[in-house]
C-alpha cells in the first residue's frame, strides 16, 4: 500500500500569519506554539538540511498548515504539530503532538521519522 506522509505545523496559512510567527518565533521563542516550524525553518526558510532529507525520502511527504489540513481532511481533534500517514485516504497518526514538542533538534526528528519508517516496514 502506497502511503503519504502528512506534517501539520500549528499554524495557519499565509503571509500575514507567516510574518506574524517568524516575530514570535524571533522575539519569545520559547512560547512559539510550533515545535515542528521552529525545528524545521530558519530565519531564511525551511532548513537545507530538512529539504534534502524530505527529497531523501522513499515516501511522499506533504506538509500542511492548520487551516490547511482541515481543508483538505476535515476539521479534527488532534493536537498539533504531528505527522500522520496517509494509508488511501486514511489518516493515521504517528507522531503526536506531545512528542513532536519534546523533540529538541532537527536531527532528533530526523531520527524520530526514521524510526516510525522503519517501524511501519517491520510492522
Amino acid at each position: 500500500m502506497e502511503i503519504t506522509l502528512i506534517f501539520v505545523y500549528n499554524a495557519d496559512s499565509g503571509v500575514l500569519n507567516a510574518i506574524k510567527d517568524y516575530i514570535h518565533k524571533e522575539t519569545k521563542p520559547e512560547t512559539y506554539p510550533c515545535n515542528l516550524c521552529a525545528l524545521t525553518f530558519g530565519n531564511l526558510g525551511e532548513r537545507k538540511q530538512w529539504k534534502e532529507y524530505v527529497k531523501g525520502l522513499e515516501v511522499p511527504a506533504e506538509f500542511y498548515h492548520k487551516d490547511e489540513l482541515y481543508k483538505k481532511y476535515g476539521k479534527m481533534d488532534v493536537k498539533l504539530p504531528c505527522m500522520f500517514v496517509d494509508k488511501g485516504g486514511e489518516l493515521e497518526l504517528v507522531i503526536n503532538a506531545d512528542e513532536m514538542n519534546s523533540i529538541e533538534t532537527l536531527d532528533a526528528l530526523i531520527s524520530t521519522v526514521d524510526k516510525k519508517l522503519r517501524k511501519m516496514d517491520h510492522g
